[in-house]
């Protein structure tokens, strides 16, 4: 079942948004070393791309099964759509993703359980279509282990307008693992974390 995911539990819990963009940091129009200031119309326009809506710190809204979450400190802003699933009983976090748009693509990172064999990588696919080729993880944090993941223009319009998106694994020692992520609100997500940036 998917479940809410907060943007501070994956920063801290995970580091899955901040280890992601710090290891590969998409293109963004924000300038390294500006200062967060309150959006204010007296303000340049560099200064208030940096900043969230009243001037916040950080945001988050619920759209569908997505959450976006946004933090805003010392002049750096990130924003992502964000989804996680955990074990109903344990309420550990077993599977979750961030995404973001980059242009007309769709770029993130999943973020998978311990136990898997890392070597067999994770096997995406979205809907019924077929499944794409096999993604390598690239690290594991404490909380779990990293996949990032491009989606070009063709298949993030499929991804936006899919209902699910399968993810297949190998589990240590033999066997198969699937998780099902929803993709409800996936693209009005995606659409907010544009109009933030």
């Amino acid at each position: 079942m998917a479940g809410r995911v907060t943007f501070v539990a994956i920063a801290a819990g995970l580091g899955a948004l901040g280890a992601a963009m710090a290891m590969d940091p998409p293109p963004t129009s924000q300038r390294p070393g500006e200062a967060r200031t309150p959006a204010a119309s007296s303000a340049p326009a560099s200064k208030r791309e940096s900043a969230l809506p009243n001037g916040a710190s950080s945001l988050q809204e619920t759209y569908g099964d997505w959450q976006v979450a946004c933090l805003a400190q010392a002049g750096d802003k990130r924003c992502g759509a964000l989804q996680e699933q955990t074990n109903a009983q344990t309420r550990q976090r077993i599977f979750a993703m961030e995404a973001a748009p980059i242009g007309d693509r769709i770029e993130g990172v999943l973020v998978m359980s311990f136990g898997l064999a890392l070597d067999q990588g994770v096997t995406l696919q979205i809907d019924d279509f077929p499944p794409r080729p096999a993604l390598k993880f690239r690290t594991c944090v404490a909380g779990g282990c990293l996949v990032p993941v491009a989606f070009d223009a063709n298949q993030s319009a499929l991804l936006k307008g899919a209902k699910v998106l399968k993810a297949k694994v190998t589990v240590d020692g033999g066997g198969e693992m699937e998780f099902s992520l929803s993709l409800n609100g996936l693209a009005t997500a995606l659409e907010r974390v544009a109009a933030l940036r």
